[in-house]
């Protein structure tokens, strides 16, 4: 699985899934450009702390992904996509009825459109390269649904078909294109909203995560960053160049149900 000298873009990524993500990649000899919509001092360390620790080239490039002129610009500002990761996401919960219609619009921007965006500025720079991946981080959602969730599912779910039409658009080209659904992913966020969930129903941690976090996700046990950092580095590699248009669920077995 040799990518080393590849340059990875990963969107949303100065935390969570896609940190983990940028720093297995890195890991691997991959040079990453991290992003998030911020621009401070922690998220420049957060890629300096990378380059020294992997030897690889590593950056942070601010870009709003609710913003296709800034999704866009990410790229052209990057210059090179050997990896496109599109992990960007947001979430918010209400009934359809009750729904706020600019959560809905973000939602929307955020998870879905700016996968279309980014794919869009990065296709020409992998095809002048001559080799592409394109992963998509989707989600158990964009393979099935849960009440509550109308934005996110439908995103997620149009994430799942835009990868399907970029890998039947590139499937004479060395380009693929592939999304991966996690299922609950122990992730900095989902670690601080463990001790609320315990107060709400008076359980203990362990409970929580089994009977409530975890409630759909048969394994019982988080999937980890680093595993989905580790499925991204398989998809970039030589060894999958003939898996394309597909998902990879990462979900303890929940899309089994």
């Amino acid at each position: 699985m040799d990518v080393k000298g590849k340059t990875a873009i990963i969107t949303g990524s100065n935390s969570g899934i896609g940190l983990g993500v940028a720093r297995e990649l890195a890991k691997a000899g991959v040079n990453v450009v991290l992003n998030s919509f911020s621009d401070t001092d922690e998220d420049h360390a957060l890629a300096k702390d990378i380059a020294d620790e992997f030897g690889v080239t590593a950056r942070y490039i601010k870009a709003d992904m609710s913003k296709a002129s800034e999704c866009h610009a990410l790229i052209e500002t990057a210059g090179v996509c050997d990896i496109l990761v599109n992990n960007a996401g947001v979430q918010h919960v209400a009934g359809i009825d009750e729904f706020p219609v600019e959560k809905w619009d973000a939602i929307i921007a955020i998870n879905m459109s700016s996968a279309f965006h980014t794919t869009a500025a990065a296709l020409p720079l992998m095809r002048k390269a001559g080799w592409g991946r394109v992963i998509n981080i989707a989600s158990a959602h964009g393979l099935t649904a849960s009440p509550y969730k109308s934005a996110y599912v439908a995103a997620k779910h149009g994430v799942v078909g835009l990868t399907k039409v970029t890998a039947l658009e590139t499937a004479r080209e060395p380009i693929t294109a592939n999304a991966i659904c996690p299922g609950y992913v122990l992730t900095p966020l989902v670690e601080k909203q463990i001790p609320d969930t315990m107060k709400k129903y008076d359980m203990d941690r362990e409970t929580v995560i089994r009977d409530v976090l975890l409630e759909r996700q048969p394994s019982k046990e988080f999937a980890t960053v680093e595993q989905l950092g580790g499925t991204c580095l398989f998809l970039a590699s030589d060894a999958a160049a003939q898996i394309t248009g597909t998902t990879i669920s990462v979900d303890g077995g929940w899309t089994a149900l």
